[in-house]
């Protein structure tokens, strides 16, 4: 945390509302890619931010300094994604609606941006795969470089749990990148025995 957050910290826990925006400033786009990541859906994730920093805020005096502000930040996230998860799947939503990120460069090649939608989709489609807390670990580890440690703070669980939702969150990716490649190179072949 640099002085300015610190500073700022300070001042939105002595009930400062700027000090406070300036917080959610910094940090929007961290728990807004979290929550992307754990929800799939652009607007699930906008609301589920807005409500991570709406708690955040409602919460800060229980916000322990001697812990990393953005662990604590990001575990409020995690742990409301993984509760829409979970209510989501209890109403039988359907998990693999899938809606494209715009591209970030202003000029961007054409084939390039296809690609990576593309890559971005089908690694989406694999996380809404995992089950939400598999999901969160995963992301919190590859998407945020959170070590095991952090994540076990983030989440509230052990170090072993931590490894074993990993293992098997790597095993899911890994077998589903599989699939889904060898699926391809089949239409592919497919595709140009026809044309020939």
């Amino acid at each position: 945390m640099t002085n300015i957050e610190a500073e700022c910290l300070t001042l939105a826990l002595q009930g400062n509302q700027d000090a406070f925006t300036q917080i959610v400033d910094t940090y929007q786009n961290p728990v807004y890619n979290l929550c992307y990541r754990m929800l799939g859906n652009p607007q699930a994730a906008e609301d589920a931010a807005q409500e991570t920093f709406w708690r955040a805020y409602s919460n800060l005096k229980r916000y322990d300094p001697e812990r990393p502000f953005a662990t604590w930040l990001l575990s409020i996230a995690a742990h409301h994604c993984i509760d829409q998860q979970r209510r989501k799947r209890l109403m039988t939503v359907d998990l693999d609606e899938i809606i494209e990120f715009s591209a970030e460069d202003p000029a961007p090649n054409p084939e390039k941006v296809i690609v990576e939608s593309e890559f971005s989709e089908e690694i989406q489609r694999q996380l809404n795969g995992l089950n939400e807390n598999d999901r969160a670990v995963l992301i919190l580890r590859y998407f945020y470089e959170l070590s095991e440690e952090e994540i076990c703070q983030t989440l509230q669980i052990s170090k072993s749990a931590v490894k074993s939702r990993l293992h098997r969150a790597r095993q899911h990716m890994t077998d589903q990148w599989t699939t889904s490649q060898e699926s391809q190179a089949t239409e592919r072949r497919q595709h140009e025995s026809q044309t020939i």
